[in-house]
């Protein structure tokens, strides 16, 4: 884990068990471990959830919905280490809405993937606006003392524009995920779709941009279509893990979204999956895919060691839904997202 106790988010190949012509459903045949799923319940309709923990609760940041708290960010607690969650509120509403954002993303209606990290007593949320099929978009920042939406001291304040992207960028500047190095230097990932994944080095404690910084491609899928996004990093056992969400998200049923994952020696990259095939040309572990009624998982984060993802349920009519799986970690240093009723049934 990073330095400052990383804490969130976030912010997505189809189904298939085939990627670059290996099976590689958790290293099957090399696992020695296994996901526990962890049931969550109650309040759990939640798109691209970033996952926070605290010593006192469980927290998950979302996609915002139009009609609640002006499209703000949503947030639900978990005082049960994530069996039981309830709605406590949005990050702002429509009238303390920064204003800077309409402004930057015309059109906009509603805050998509946010982020959480806790750095030296200081709470950030990273937050993305856009509207769909564009890439002139906005990546913001917003600090608060706390989590705890109870404590007096408790509430966002905006510090501004982090990252914006024009039509004539070649990327697209929406979900962010921060993780801080070895030196303690933070770094954004972000991106959509266009010119793949982007990074970028940050400074605290600002949160925002270093001088000079410009967006590196660390992970595309190498087509026109480019349908990768989500970008979530986090450290384990000397090695950097970028999880990514990829192909086609709310489409409730029909959905072919799901996870995959490559790791680095460095936070820069170069970021490969276990073949060592680069992720800048389309390689990683596929994490997780449909399976059952969990149709199209992805917008994941990572949280002490525990996946959480949305995904559409196909015993409900394709709800879009609240997953947490806590990983498993295979000999080899690669995460297993996959519960072991799952792995049987892909290893037969």
């Amino acid at each position: 884990m990073p330095a400052e106790k990383k804490t969130a988010r976030r912010a997505r190949v189809g189904t298939s068990l085939l990627l670059g012509g290996l099976r590689l459903a958790g290293c099957a045949g090399a696992s020695s471990s296994s996901a526990t799923v962890v049931e969550a319940s109650g309040d759990v309709g939640t798109h691209d959830p970033a996952l926070a923990i605290t010593d006192e609760a469980w927290y998950v940041y979302s996609t915002g919905g139009g009609m609640v708290g002006g499209g703000s960010p949503q947030i639900r607690r978990s005082v049960d280490e994530g069996a039981t969650w309830e709605f406590v509120g949005t990050a702002w509403d429509r009238s303390t809405a920064p204003e800077w954002i309409r402004q930057a993303v015309p059109g906009y209606s509603n805050i998509w993937a946010p982020e959480v990290v806790e750095h030296d007593g200081t709470y950030y949320l990273y937050y993305s606006a856009s509207t769909f099929g564009k890439n002139t978009s906005a990546i913001g920042l917003a600090t608060s003392p706390t989590l705890d939406v109870d404590d007096p001291a408790y509430g966002w304040q905006d510090q501004g524009l982090v990252w914006a992207s024009a039509p004539t960028d070649g990327y697209n500047a929406i979900d962010p995920g921060v993780v801080t190095d070895a030196d303690g230097t933070p770094w954004m990932a972000f991106g959509s779709f266009w010119g793949g994944i982007q990074l970028i080095e940050l400074e605290w404690p600002s949160g925002l941009p270093v001088a000079g910084a410009e967006p590196v491609t660390i992970a595309s899928r190498g087509d026109a279509l480019n349908a990768i996004e989500a970008p979530y990093l986090a450290q384990h056992e000397g090695w950097y893990y970028l999880f990514v969400s990829r192909d086609s998200c709310c489409q409730g049923l029909d959905s072919t979204y799901s996870i995959a994952v490559g790791r680095s020696r460095e936070v820069t990259g170069p970021y490969l999956g276990p073949d060592g095939t680069p992720m800048t040309e389309n390689g990683g572990l596929e994490l997780l895919a449909t399976s059952g009624d969990m149709i199209g998982p992805g917008g994941q984060s990572v949280a002490d060691g525990h996946l959480a993802f949305h995904f559409y349920d196909g015993a409900d009519a394709g709800a879009f839904k609240l997953g947490i799986h806590e990983l498993g970690w295979d000999r080899d240093g690669w995460p297993v997202a996959w519960t072991s009723e799952e792995l049987s049934a892909l290893d037969g």
